[in-house]
């Protein structure tokens, strides 16, 4: 194994399979998204158990993504100067005991801090990841290297989370985080014995990590996030409810509709990293505008499964954003990478509390629960604003460059 300097800001790692490494990388993908997605439709079996109503079992939800808030930026600023490959066994390690833990809650209060505990190494494992996948990947296949860890999460959404809402259904819910306790184990040995055993960059530090903070591009990057992934989170949390109280569908829909949606996050991830690495910045703001278009078509779509589930899959689709954003944060983060990268999941997890406070909101004000497709929309063109300041300052930037040549 070599390394030898890309023309980027990433380390490029020349491996045998790097095929392996990059499913390895994933392995670790659909462990958090399926816990991540699977707490949402459990939330009614373990609010009953834990003794508490569904509103406030969704503070578990929040607790994790604070989680994954919090853990991100700090996590990748302790662990700057470690090789890669040790921090992502290190994190899994961390995320199977958390979830273990979350299966063994006797009461609701240790629910929520093993949730919190749960989400810490959620934005690092992802940061680190996507940068391990470029690292082995040619610069002009980074995007879709990428998109191959977030693919983990995709999948999770089409045979995890349903997987887990039938154990729910079945033999208990604890069985669900139990289950993701082992995936994550599993995760740690595959990265330890296949990840490239590469060293920590030279001159690696908290201090050098810091400096993506003073990065402009990186917090319009990361604003893109916060705000435009809102919508989607906004009706999926909402799903459920959606599909009882509107649709009118039986409860052996939900697994059904929730693959559908992560059929649509896999084809969406998969085409959205093969135009980033063509049209970076005219991907992400596609993305936006079809996400924006997507959710608007949401509540005329809830009145049956015949035309909600083609909208749902659409919406998915949107989810193609993640991977785009991760490789932007890249070339915008200079030698910042590890804290760019995991805030990244900083910003979605921003989202993910965002979408479902503001859609709780729109139900509580009386609009109804489809109106959570319109709140969606809303957030989608908000990131595509804050899109529209970053594409210009690109703009921007080549004519300066052309200027001066």
């Amino acid at each position: 194994m070599t390394t030898s300097p890309v023309p980027d800001t990433v380390t490029q790692v020349k491996v045998h399979a790097p095929g392996v490494v990059l499913a390895a990388l994933a392995l670790g993908g659909f462990a958090i998204g399926t816990t991540e997605f699977a707490s949402m439709s459990l939330l009614p079996d373990f609010a009953a158990s834990l003794g508490v109503d569904a509103p406030t079992a969704g503070h578990a939800i929040s607790a994790y993504a604070l989680g994954v808030v919090v853990g991100a930026p700090v996590i990748a600023v302790l662990a700057a100067r470690l090789p890669r490959r040790i921090i992502l066994v290190a994190l899994m390690a961390v995320f199977a005991l958390g979830n273990l833990l979350s299966a063994l809650s006797p009461s609701f209060g240790w629910m929520l801090a093993f949730r919190f505990f749960s989400g810490l190494p959620h934005g690092a494992y992802f940061g680190v990841a996507a940068l391990v996948a470029a690292s082995v990947s040619p610069p002009e296949r980074r995007a879709q290297s990428v998109a191959m860890v977030m693919i983990g999460l995709t999948v999770a959404t089409i045979v995890g989370v349903p997987m887990a809402n039938v154990v729910g259904q079945w033999i208990g819910w604890r069985w669900g985080f139990v289950i993701v306790a082992v995936l994550a184990a599993l995760t740690a040995t595959a990265v330890y014995i296949f990840a490239p055993r590469a060293p920590a960059d030279a001159g690696a530090s908290p201090l050098r990590e810091l400096g993506a903070l003073g990065r402009g591009r990186v917090w319009l990057t990361l604003g893109i996030g916060a705000i435009g992934f809102g919508g989607m989170f906004c009706v999926y949390t909402y799903l459920a409810s959606t599909m009882a109280h509107v649709t009118h569908a039986s409860p052996a829909a939900l697994p059904v509709v929730l693959a559908v949606f992560g059929a649509g996050m896999t084809v969406g991830t998969l085409v959205c990293a093969w135009a980033a690495d063509r049209a970076q910045i005219p991907a992400i703001g596609g993305v936006l505008l079809w996400s924006a278009a997507a959710l608007a078509l949401y509540p005329m779509a809830t009145g049956s499964l015949r035309s909600l589930a083609p909208v749902v899959f659409l919406i998915g689709c949107g989810g193609g954003l993640g991977a785009v954003l991760q490789t932007r944060l890249m070339d915008v983060a200079g030698d910042a990478q590890t804290l760019a990268a995991a805030l990244n999941h900083s910003a979605f997890n921003f989202a993910n509390a965002l979408g479902p406070w503001l859609g709780g909101l729109a139900i509580a004000a009386g609009y109804g629960w489809a109106s959570t497709g319109y709140v969606g929309a809303a957030l989608a063109l908000g990131g595509f604003a804050i899109w529209v300041v970053a594409a210009l300052d690109v703009r921007s930037q080549r004519l300066r460059l052309a200027a001066a040549e």
